[in-house]
């Protein structure tokens, strides 16, 4: 279960810098506060999920995974979202992240 809630997590990860994107960097708050509002709710539950889960797994494993998450879905996002390079290395990179975290997982107790 620890497991799982460190998943969403890293998924709220990215659904904050998401909202932050969209948000103009939580600027002109009578336009965007639906995406600012967003990216409070988010960080807020990846947070939260993050805690429930580091009680449970070696905080240094939570922090990795947490953070690869985040990072490898936030670069997906903008590649998708924003239409930012999506290169050989970039891609590349992405996997090596992705295979650091299925490693991480594998290795914990």
């Amino acid at each position: 279960m620890a497991w799982i809630l460190l998943i969403l997590g890293g998924i709220c990860e990215v659904g904050f810098t998401t909202c932050l994107q969209e948000s103009d960097n939580l600027s002109n708050w009578n336009r965007n506060w639906p995406w600012a509002t967003g990216f409070f709710v988010f960080l807020f539950f990846s947070m939260y999920l993050l805690n429930e889960a580091a009680k449970h797994i070696p905080m240094g494993t939570c922090y990795a995974v947490w953070t690869g998450i985040g990072a490898a879905g936030t670069v997906l996002a903008g590649i998708l979202l924003y239409h930012e390079p999506a290169n050989l290395w970039r891609i590349i990179f992405i996997f090596t992240l992705i295979a650091s975290i299925v490693g991480l997982k594998i290795v914990s107790h």
